[in-house]
């Protein structure tokens, strides 16, 4: 319907459903497709798409989203796809914004995985990553500095940020910097307007974790045979219960598929999370390429429905609530301290990309064109990438 209403030349209604539904479709499969560089880079894309280009969500609006995406379990970036579905057309757009930018991702995996069994080995993505992984740190710092206008709110949100990257530069957990920023924010924004003065009985400190899953393993047990139904439960629970990075990610999947199963040696393990990492999209999709090293296509697409599927369920019911967390102080205060934190978070991860990525001159030099073009020509993120990974070709072939 809205294909021959363009080509009769009429004018389409921005409030028709299927013309949303389309538009989801669309930038979250493009998305989905060229988003590499993991979550942040992930956010910073979707902040200018739909804040910058599009205006479907204000800033405060993409930033409460991001700062709820960090409270529930789950891949921030793609719960953050989900939600801006959900935002923007409902429950049909909570599925398709969300499977729009899986996809892509989940058959560049199934490709690679195929490969890996057929020939024992991952095909090289270097020359493509070397161009990329500099724009990529353009394109987050583009966002970090949009978003952080937002999220500074006076000095204590400005204190609780900092803090937050330096305890994370620290090693303290990331899940515990987030819940201890919304508690302090929340608790010291509210002091003065119930008329309290004098110290704060706010415990600000930060832990890191003693140990993760993986430091307390013994050896292998006895290899048990794979089953589909187990494979999928597996990774229902993986996708209900983690928090953090593909990192963390990596410790919980040892504990069962290596040491308790046998159904994976270390080798496959750390290709599976290369493959996420180099990959577009999700890195959860790691457990697209498990499924099918373990058990073929079933045993790939049956992972991916697992580890995904929770994140459909928390978007659904948290994303009511957020307004009525706006309205409350006490509920507000604590969402501005998750936004803050949330941005502490992403900074570091920026500067551990930055790392990473900026190993000579020229990667150096792509960063800072990229952020010129970024900043000052507001150039789309999608051609920046592209360029990129066009440069990055070049060099190998003909450097």
């Amino acid at each position: 319907m809205a294909g021959e209403r363009a080509r009769a030349g009429i004018r389409r209604d921005p409030n028709d459903p299927s013309d949303r539904l389309g538009e989801l479709a669309r930038l979250f499969l493009k998305l989905g497709t060229l988003a590499f560089g993991g979550p942040a880079a992930h956010i910073a894309m979707m902040d200018e798409e739909v804040v910058r280009r599009r205006g479907w969500l204000t800033r405060e609006q993409f930033l409460d989203l991001l700062g709820a995406t960090n409270l529930i379990p789950g891949p921030n970036s793609t719960e953050m796809a989900i939600h801006v579905g959900l935002v923007r057309a409902g429950w049909r757009g909570l599925i398709l914004a969300g499977s729009c930018f899986i996809l892509p991702a989940v058959g560049i995996v199934l490709m690679l995985a195929w490969a890996y069994v057929r020939y024992g080995t991952l095909p090289q993505a270097a020359w493509m990553l070397y161009g990329v992984k500099p724009v990529i740190i353009a394109i987050v710092a583009q966002a970090l500095w949009g978003l952080g206008t937002k999220a500074v709110k006076g000095p204590l949100t400005a204190m609780t940020g900092a803090a937050v990257i330096l305890l994370s530069f620290l090693g303290a957990n990331e899940v515990l910097l987030l819940f201890a920023g919304g508690f302090l924010v929340m608790l010291l924004s509210n002091l003065r307007r119930l008329g309290g003065s004098g110290g704060a009985w706010v415990l600000f400190g930060a832990g890191t974790l003693a140990g993760s899953p993986a430091s307390a393993l013994g050896a292998a047990g006895p290899a048990v045979p794979v089953s589909l139904w187990g494979l999928t439960a597996f990774f229902l629970k993986v996708g209900s219960i983690l928090f953090g990075s593909g990192y963390v990610l990596l410790a919980f999947l040892r504990a069962d598929l290596v040491v308790r199963w046998g159904w994976l040696s270390d080798r496959q393990l750390i290709d599976a999370i290369a493959v996420g990492q180099f990959t577009p999209g999700p890195v959860l999709t790691a457990a697209t390429f498990i499924g099918y090293v373990v058990a073929g296509v079933p045993g790939g697409l049956l992972a991916t429905l697992g580890i995904f599927f929770p994140s459909f369920v928390f978007v659904a019911a948290s994303n009511p609530l957020i307004p009525r967390l706006r309205r409350s102080a006490w509920a507000s205060g604590f969402l501005d301290g998750v936004n803050v934190a949330s941005l502490g978070l992403m900074a570091t991860v920026t500067w551990q990309l930055a790392r990473a990525a900026l190993v000579d001159g020229l990667t150096v030099g792509m960063a800072l064109v990229a952020t010129v073009l970024s900043f000052r020509l507001r150039l789309n993120s999608a051609w920046l990438v592209l360029g990129g990974a066009l440069i990055g070709v070049g060099v190998k072939l003909f450097g």
